[in-house]
């Protein structure tokens, strides 16, 4: 015990202790901005020719010792100018830096090192950590929404749920199309694990040059993450929390039990049937939405402590997030723990960590909930007067909707709960002027369990259940990355060269255990155990996957005289998942060249311009986000394979599935041309991209017909060659008004056209988007000249009005009321008078064209406001809500009072019918516009004066009250235009079946230092 205590004691000393050495001369001071006398915390103060310095702390104040009078300090700050200033007998410095004229002078993250903006060759946005968790968003990708030009965002209203995000359109179209999250070295696809408030950056790579050093997990774009570091000094403590509430913003208005009742009506004698219900007999009746949906609570809270000495800092941070759903009984809490320490061992070797733990766990949503909300019939009550629940099924509505949605909502019990652990340790160690070797081991654990449990019960003759089940699933993930890199820096006259070399090796496993119980009791949550469950109802099944890779890469950076940039980079990446036919290694150049011509001599005497630069760039991207073993025949056993021969019983097999003999790279090339530039003193900047993003050999899957015996009806290989190509720009104005008013404003936005090249199977496209059809109908198509995932099906030409139309029309077996298809082929290539599927024709673009936001910032003295707003244009949704249909669904307001239902009602909204017939077919009626503008955060807020913050003991206090999503500008006719793509496919994409839906969030929030 005591070796333990000890232990504690020796680690407690390494993080928070620091180590003092006697000097000379102990200089204190002050660092302010000349711009408006404000404090600049983490401004840099440097003893010139040396590595020793300090940053100021949270009120812009330093201490830091000197050898001797004879000293000089550099004082330094992204995005101000740097002072030198010679010690001399002072012992008080107090130093006000101006802001930099030159934007190009800051310093951007890139992959394995930083350069100055200046140096930059591709295209990189960076974002500050306290610009994403100014906002309160609960995944830290969320806050990128509406920021970064060629970045889409769709974010998902489930807590927990991670958002989607794609860089410039998609860059493929099977396996994980997530970008790669690189967060302190360790590389991830998900990081809904962090919290904002850790973030010291984000950094987007969004060019094939910058992406390329990343080789094979590039192929999506890369996300580089740096977490805030301590800093020496006094310790810091920071509190940031919210609480507020979120609310279902635009809900759909269904029709009530009166009008219910008379479409059901109507849509039974199209049938040749009787009348079901009579309407008089009903009201108002359940809203379902009113009574499942709810506003709900969403609280977070962070805490965090940084300090340190002249050798060693520390940061430690403890953060919980509690969301409920929308949905009634829906909940999220999230548990996050970090502690990184940097210790200064030698005066040349570095080393460090950073350790994070993150736990949460759920009380999910029933699956399918929000299809029986658009589904369930009004005139069916929660409950009867005596306390039992309301019963489809005495309404005689069939099986179509033969739901409670109530009964789901009580008797639906699954809890998720999940676990990750990431570490990462360094040690850099400087071995000669200019040359660095660093060396890293990253890894994490990740542990998640999903308990899924169904009672026996009997609540309305459908909904019931006489044998108990429990299950649970149980993935996990090990993952580790071992990195050594050696740069080398060097500045002779006017030329700067900075070489890299560099190793890396990865294993990454996953593994997932899923088991189930019959007849299981239930009599508290902690007594759930399969063991109790029926002996002969027991089902186990494991898989898993397991991907290495080896990969070699270097980089060259080369300057001269900051006017001409050129750098060049190649990765070699050797992977466990290409290994057959001698595919394995995939190799991924990059070539960048820049031109300040700002800096040119004869630009000295224009006025035009601050800064301008051009730039161009050009790479290859791979991707390996995929399964393993995609050319191993796979075999599936069981006793429907089984047969008798000779009396004796024998065990059958069956291929799983066809396969390709190889499987190779999936690879992307890219090219990118930029201008950059800044007017105005700075105050005006503007940068300009145009780019063309190839993915050559994309892995798709492809339905075959299940006739041929196998079990995935799917085969999957290098299938096809897709293309983006786009603009996208940004503009910034900041600018002051008097001393006590400073704003910016900034417009960004991006033009982005998908285009499919080659498909493999010639003339036969790739079918997909099933989602939310009845039937089997699919409802996109990817095809040579459209874009991945188009939606495909006829053209709406009106609707019939009577019998006369039908028997001179190409469509004899419909009814009045029913859609009017346009003919427009036939075998020959020519209308041939019937509707067939050769009249089909491509109807919309899940793809968006534009995209763009539009920030602004507003500083008043104590008193600051945000608005941003952020849009999406040319993008259509395919709303299968309305024509998932198998009976007496319920159907919108807008619906009813739209709907054809007589000679002459409508010719645009088909009757009572829209499920029945030719009418669910995929067509132009359900493919509606996914054009958006919405307020996308509005935040003001007050930071108390200094002197009031004195007679408290704390540094600083903000509050503050925001709002996001609160107004939002769309005609699509369901909860929200911004639809996911289902299982994240881009064959999927744009299709609104069972989305949980967005909502707008209030909520009041405070920000305090100690």
């Amino acid at each position: 015990m005591k070796t333990i205590v000890r232990l504690l004691y020796m680690l407690v000393f390494l993080a928070l202790g620091s180590f003092s050495y006697a000097q000379e001369i102990n200089v204190t001071g002050k660092v302010t901005s000349s711009a408006d006398n404000s404090a600049l915390p983490g401004a840099s103060v440097l003893i010139k020719g040396t590595t020793t310095g300090v940053p100021t702390d949270a009120d812009g104040n330093y201490a830091i010792k000197v050898p001797s009078p004879q000293s000089i300090l550099v004082f330094s700050m992204i995005g101000m100018t740097t002072q030198e200033i010679a010690v001399g007998n002072q012992t008080t410095l107090n130093v006000a830096l101006q802001e930099d004229a030159k934007a190009l002078n800051e310093v951007v993250i890139m992959g394995y090192g930083s350069q100055k903006k200046l140096d930059v060759t591709g295209s990189v946005a960076q974002i500050k950590g306290a610009e994403i968790s100014k906002q309160p968003s609960m995944n830290a990708v969320s806050g990128l929404q509406g920021k970064v030009a060629g970045v889409q965002i769709n974010n998902s209203g489930k807590p927990g749920e991670a958002p989607q995000i794609r860089i410039r359109g998609v860059g493929t179209a099977y396996g994980s199309a997530n970008p790669l999250y690189v967060v302190d070295g360790v590389w991830f696809d998900d990081i809904s694990f962090l919290n904002s408030g850790d973030i010291e950056s984000m950094n987007i790579l969004k060019d094939a040059s910058s992406q390329s050093i990343y080789g094979v997990r590039a192929a999506n774009g890369v996300v580089l993450i740096t977490t805030k570091k301590g800093k020496s000094g006094a310790p810091i403590i920071d509190y940031n929390g919210f609480v507020g509430y979120q609310k279902v913003t635009n809900q759909i208005k269904m029709a009530n039990a009166n009008e219910y009742a008379t479409m059901i009506n109507e849509l039974s004698r199209i049938n040749g049937k009787s009348d079901i219900l009579d309407p008089s007999q009903f009201g108002e009746g359940t809203d379902w939405y009113h009574q499942i949906l709810r506003n709900a609570f969403v609280t977070n809270h962070q805490l965090s402590i940084s300090g340190g000495g002249e050798k060693s800092t520390y940061n430690f941070s403890l953060g919980y997030l509690d969301q409920d759903g929308i949905v009634e009984k829906n909940n999220f809490k999230r548990y996050t723990a970090r502690l990184q320490n940097d210790f200064q061992v030698l005066k040349n070797l570095k080393v460090g960590y950073s350790a994070t733990g993150s736990f949460s766990k759920s009380r999910d949503e029933a699956g399918g909930i929000f299809r029986q909300l658009y589904a369930a019939g009004p005139v069916v009550p929660v409950y009867y007067a005596d306390g039992t629940y309301g019963d489809p099924t005495d309404y005689n509505l069939g099986d179509g909707n033969n739901f409670n949605p109530q009964v789901t909502i009580d008797f639906y019990n699954q809890n998720t709960k999940k676990t990750l652990l990431t570490g990462n340790a360094y040690a850099e160690l400087s071995i000669l002027k200019g040359l660095t070797f660093r060396t890293s081991l990253g890894g994490r654990y990740g542990q998640d369990e999903t308990r899924t449990y169904v009672p026996q019960y009997v609540a309305t003759f459908k909904q019931r259940n006489t044998t108990s089940f429990l299950e649970f699933v149980r993935p996990q993930t090990r993952y580790w990355i071992f990195e050594n890199t050696l740069t080398y820096t060097k500045d002779f006259g006017q030329h700067s060269i900075t070489a890299l070399l560099g190793q890396s090796a990865q294993r990454d496993q996953s593994y997932k255990l899923t088991a189930n119980a019959l007849n299981v009791p239930y009599s508290s949550e902690g007594d759930l155990y399969l063991a109790l469950g029926s002996a002969d109802g027991r089902n186990v099944k494991d898989e898993g996957d397991l991907g290495t890779y080896a990969s070699y890469f270097g980089r060259v950076n080369y300057s001269f005289g900051e006017r001409y940039m050129l750098n060049a980079s190649l990765r070699a990446d050797g992977s466990s998942k290409f290994f057959q036919g001698g595919n394995a290694w995939g190799y991924f150049p990059s070539v960048g060249a820049g031109w300040v011509i700002s800096n040119e001599n004869f630009m000295k005497d224009q006025t035009i311009f601050d800064n301008l630069k051009i730039r161009g760039s050009w790479g290859k991207i791979g991707n390996a986000s995929v399964p393993s073993n995609l050319s191993t025949l796979t075999v599936a056993t069981g006793g429907g394979l089984a047969a008798i021969f000779g009396g004796q019983l024998n065990t059958g097999a069956s291929i799983n599935s066809i396969i390709p003999p190889t499987t190779y790279w999936e690879r992307g090339v890219g090219t990118d041309a930029g201008i950059e530039a800044s007017f105005l003193k700075s105050r005006l900047t503007v940068e300009l991209d145009y780019y063309i993003k190839k993915t050559e050999r994309a892995i798709f899957d492809i339905p075959v017909l299940t006739s041929i015996g196998t079990s995935s009806g799917r085969i999957v290989g290098n299938q096809a060659d897709f293309q983006n190509k786009g603009f996208e720009f940004a503009l910034n104005w900041r600018d002051e008004i008097g001393k006590d008013l400073s704003y910016s404003i900034g417009f960004n936005g991006a033009v982005n056209n998908n285009k499919v090249l080659a498909v493999s199977s010639g003339a036969n496209p790739i079918y997909d988007g099933g989602v939310g059809l009845t039937s089997g109908a699919l409802a996109t198509r990817t095809r040579v000249g459209d874009p991945i995932g188009s939606f495909y099906g006829y053209v709406v030409d009106g609707i019939f009005q009577n019998e006369e139309e039908i028997k001179n029309s190409a469509q004899p077996g419909a009814k009045p009321g029913d859609f009017r298809y346009r003919d427009i082929s036939g075998t020959n290539g020519v209308p041939d008078g019937t509707i067939s599927g050769l009249d089909r024709q491509v109807i919309g673009n899940p793809n968006p064209k534009f995209t763009y936001g539009i920030n602004t910032s507003w500083n008043y003295k104590n008193i600051d406001l945000m608005l941003d707003f952020q849009g999406v244009a040319k993008v259509d949704i395919y709303n299968a809500n309305m024509g998932w249909r198998y009976g007496n669904e319920n159907f919108t307001k807008d619906f009813y009072d739209n709907r054809w239902h007589g000679e002459g009602t409508s010719n645009t909204y088909p009757s009572a019918n829209i499920g029945g017939g030719q009418n669910y077919l995929p067509n132009t009626f359900f493919v509606q516009s996914g054009s958006y503008f919405r307020v996308r955060n509005a935040q003001i807020g007050y930071t108390f004066p200094q002197a009031f913050n004195e007679r408290l003991k704390i540094r600083k206090l903000r509050l503050y009250a925001n709002a996001q999503n609160p107004l939002n500008f769309f005609k699509y006719k369901g909860l929200s235009p911004e639809v996911r793509a289902n299982e994240n496919k881009p064959t999927q994409a744009g299709i609104d079946a069972n989305v949980y839906p967005l909502s707008a969030t209030y909520n009041f929030g405070i920000n305090v230092t100690f």
